[in-house]
């Protein structure tokens, strides 16, 4: 890391005040070196400026808080680029919802399908716009845990190799529908810990001989259905869901997450997730429990309740 100088530096950003120490420890914290001082001084006047930001948007009347995290040191044109998805056009929920989670059932009033123990513990896609890959693993390992008893971590790094014939596009993006379709013809995925994920785009080595789960078929909803959407996570399991990021949601912290800037068309799509169960607040607003791909340091332990 560039060397500093000891002396306290402080960086005035558009009427609030940051310390050098206060950027230096958060480096400390997260891990965060550059290669230059330059850099290093570009990098804490985005933090400030990020911080102040926060501090705005929690002085202010919302459902949710923000808070510091790893992306401080990011505008949102840089973590849009490392962390979301290209645009991609979700031409599938334009389609009329089908398939057997159009049931009879009853869902219950709540439900969190990790109380069950068939959620995988939250991952990290690093710095790859391979979100819909956890989305659809993700979801995968909780129906093949509720089928079969058998948690298992499967590989999101052979989606990312070996999808692109599906419309996927590696660390560019991609769809969770497209990615299903891609194992369905496939015949199968492989294990993480047998392909294991290393967040860039790598050549396909796929062996069908270490296939340890598979998909029969694929269930699309309509765009903005969510009545079914509630009866398929009540009573079926996880669904793998896709929306357009907002700039709120890269410091999202706690709360019920909404946005009025986020496009509600399928044309602006650039994060997958997977909704694990829904639940609503002491004051009786319903809210989905969605698993992010960022780590467990993002947002609610990796999770964020989703209105």
């Amino acid at each position: 890391m560039v060397a500093l100088v000891k002396a306290t530096l402080v960086f005035a950003l558009l009427g609030a005040a940051v310390s050098s120490e206060t950027f230096l420890e958060w480096t400390k914290q997260h891990g965060k070196e550059y290669s230059s001082k330059a850099e290093y001084e570009a990098r804490a006047d985005i933090f400030a400026r990020n911080l102040q930001y926060i501090e705005r948007f929690n002085s202010e009347d919302h459902s949710y808080e923000l808070a510091e995290n790893i992306f401080m040191d990011l505008t949102f044109e840089e973590f849009s680029a490392t962390r979301l998805s290209t645009p991609q056009n979700c031409s599938a929920t334009h389609q009329p919802t089908r398939g057997r989670v159009l049931t009879n059932k009853t869902p219950p009033p709540a439900i969190d399908w990790r109380d069950r123990g068939v959620v995988t513990p939250v991952k990290n896609q690093g710095n790859c716009g391979s979100c819909y890959t956890f989305s659809t693993t993700g979801c995968l390992e909780s129906h093949h845990a509720i089928k079969t008893g058998d948690l298992l971590s499967l590989s999101e790094q052979q989606i990312v190799d070996c999808g692109q014939a599906f419309n996927n596009h590696g660390c560019d993006g991609g769809l969770p529908s497209q990615a299903f379709e891609y194992i369905r013809y496939n015949k199968g995925i492989e294990l993480e810990e047998e392909y294991p994920y290393v967040g860039r785009d790598e050549t396909c080595r796929f062996n069908s001989s270490e296939v340890v789960a598979t998909v029969s078929d694929v269930h699309n909803f309509t765009q903005g259905d969510e009545d079914s959407i509630y009866v398929a996570v009540g009573t079926v399991g996880p669904v793998s869901i896709c929306f357009d990021v907002t700039t709120q949601f890269q410091f999202y912290k706690h709360g019920v997450f909404s946005s009025l800037l986020c496009h509600k068309d399928s044309q602006h799509v650039n994060h997958a997730v997977l909704a694990v169960g829904y639940n609503v607040t002491e004051s009786n607003e319903p809210y989905w429990i969605v698993k992010n791909s960022w780590g467990a340091d993002w947002g609610i332990n990796g999770y964020v309740a989703f209105s």
